[in-house]
């Protein structure tokens, strides 16, 4: 199994887990801290549990409020609405039962797309957006990136039932295998690799991430549609890692009135659990009020 080298504290702020019904679907969601609201929106294979080693960092001046999405983790594993629109919709009902009438939204991977889209349909609801680590499917930018093609899972993933039936019964490798891949080989705590590990196993939890895949080709029409009808008007930070880089910022800068760039140097692509501080120290003055 994987380990880290290092050794990061647990959150010292308390995290309660609660059971919030939004857009139709109970979602489980992780809430720490006070002050201003922070939306987190994890990727694949994550659960909630990939902001672990940041909560601490922003509870300390934040309400934060990281669920897992729909069909992920401990939330509710639905039959469909898995493009990043109906995945936005979830997440802007998620704030309005929460009573948030403004949040900043904080996306890596597959929450990326679903953040962008609630910024771009709620700037007033969204006053700040960062995304990580992810492409913005038809938008262009992200030639150099994709010169070799998509990754090859995504192929893989993206036929309805396949990859369930091969992996079912070996999802610990599986996810072993991102885990490493995703820190350049450091893998990531055994905590929370267990957790990842348990959120994934059995066919229909499959079922339920390699939906996100399926469902790209809507995902990727909504976000031309949105992009088509107007621009990104609050500020956004794009921040890279290994493998995307700069790709997900070149993306951005035709569409978004306010944007700055970071690309985290020796970092690999799960940014939240591989450099925390790194993160942390570009997060906190971009989110304060």
């Amino acid at each position: 199994m994987p380990s880290t080298p290092h050794s990061p504290s647990r959150p010292s702020y308390a995290v309660e887990l609660r059971r919030i019904t939004a857009n139709g679907i109970a979602l489980n969601v992780a809430l720490a801290g006070r002050g201003p609201a922070v939306l987190l929106l994890h990727g694949f294979p994550h659960t909630w549990q990939v902001w672990t080693d940041v909560l601490d960092g922003l509870a300390e001046r934040h309400r934060v409020i990281a669920p897992d999405l729909r069909g992920f983790g401990a939330s509710a594993r639905a039959a469909a609405g898995y493009d990043a629109g109906t995945l936005a919709t979830d997440a802007e009902a998620l704030l309005d039962a929460l009573g948030v009438t403004s949040a900043a939204v904080v996306g890596i991977d597959a929450g990326t797309p679903p953040a962008f889209l609630l910024a771009m349909r709620r700037p007033g609801l969204v006053h700040r957006l960062v995304v990580m680590e992810s492409l913005l499917g038809p938008l262009p930018g992200a030639e150099g990136f994709l010169a070799r093609g998509a990754p090859w899972w995504f192929g893989f993933h993206s036929v309805p039932g396949l990859a369930e039936s091969v992996l079912t019964g070996h999802e610990d490798r599986y996810v072993d295998w991102f885990l490493d891949a995703g820190t350049l080989g450091q893998g990531v705590r055994p905590d929370v690799r267990d957790a990842f590990v348990r959120a994934y196993t059995g066919a229909d939890a499959l079922r339920c991430a390699f939906s996100t895949y399926r469902a790209l080709p809507s995902s990727a029409r909504q976000i031309r549609q949105a992009t088509a009808a107007g621009r990104l008007t609050v500020p956004a930070m794009a921040v890279g890692a290994r493998p995307v880089g700069r790709a997900l910022e070149q993306q951005l800068r035709p569409v978004t009135d306010d944007l700055v760039g970071h690309v985290i140097e020796n970092c690999g692509h799960i940014i939240p659990l591989h450099r925390p501080q790194a993160l942390l120290t570009l997060l906190r003055p971009f989110l304060a009020p």
